[in-house]
C-alpha cells in the first residue's frame, strides 16, 4: 500500500513543510518510514517532526 503523508519539522529557527509518498503494510510502518528518513535525511530528532496528514493512496 502507498500512503502519502505531510507534516512539517524544525530546521534551525523555522519549521519547513514536507510532504512524502511511502510504500508501507499499514499506518504505522508509514508513520516509522517517514520519521526514518526525514531524521537521517536532514538530522532531526523525532520530537522536531510534526505529521500532520497520513493518507491511504488509492492504487488502479
Amino acid at each position: 500500500m502507498m500512503f502519502e503523508v505531510s507534516g512539517k519539522f524544525r530546521n534551525g529557527e523555522i519549521w519547513t513543510k514536507f510532504r512524502k509518498v511511502v510504500e508501507a503494510h499499514n499506518e504505522n510502518f508509514a508513520r516509522e518510514k517517514v520519521l526514518s528518513l526525514i531524521g537521517s535525511n536532514h538530522k532531526v530528532k523525532r520530537n522536531l517532526i510534526k505529521i500532520e496528514e497520513l493518507r491511504k493512496i488509492e492504487e488502479n
